[in-house]
């Protein structure tokens, strides 16, 4: 997703209720909100096919998978962010009806206008969830995926996955060719 920044300053709590009210989406950052706006095609794809093959392996499982309309909070970053796909297999969030607070995986697909933040801010508020085992980067560019997986130690590790690679997802079990994660995807430019 594109971000528009808004520059309205308000609290938490009054960026719940405000945001409620309104048409679009908006993420939260101590006091800004930011407008999410559309993504292209093959971003909606990645994140599609990315949530099918989640729900289908956590099917029973007890996890909640969810998509773009889902929100994170990161309490410790005063943060509210919108992840293209995030699972939660929390028991605390099993009756959310607003906002995911105990996630074990979140990921985005990369876009030009996001990218930055994505690998920045946001990895840095998300780092803060205790819950969280792994932040990955799906690139709608190139068949490439970046997995940042907590340590034992708590130190954050990267495994890159790129075409020919079985893709591991180690906070929910899963492993699969990345193939299936760009089926029917048509990667390159961001042009219309």
């Amino acid at each position: 997703m594109v971000a528009v920044s808004n520059y309205h300053r308000m609290s938490p709590p009054e960026y719940l209720d405000w945001e409620a009210q309104q048409p679009l989406k908006y993420e939260y950052f101590k006091g800004e909100v930011v407008a999410m706006t559309g993504g292209t095609i093959p971003h909606n794809d990645l994140a599609v096919n990315l949530t099918t093959l989640l729900k289908n392996h956590l099917r029973g499982k007890g996890c909640k998978v969810q998509m773009a309309d889902a929100k994170v909070e990161i309490a410790a970053a005063e943060a509210y962010h919108y992840p293209d796909v995030m699972v939660t297999c929390d028991e605390r969030d099993r009756r959310a009806r607003m906002v995911i607070r105990y996630p074990c995986l979140i990921v985005e697909v990369l876009s030009p206008g996001t990218e930055a933040v994505d690998r920045g801010k946001k990895f840095q508020n998300y780092r803060q969830l205790e819950t969280l085992k792994e932040y990955a980067l799906v690139s709608a560019e190139e068949m490439l995926i970046e997995v940042f997986r907590r340590n034992e130690t708590g130190v954050w590790e990267l495994y890159v996955y790129k075409e020919g690679d079985e893709v591991t997802w180690e906070s929910v079990g899963l492993s699969c060719p990345i193939e299936l994660i760009y089926e029917e995807v048509i990667l390159g430019g961001f042009e219309e």
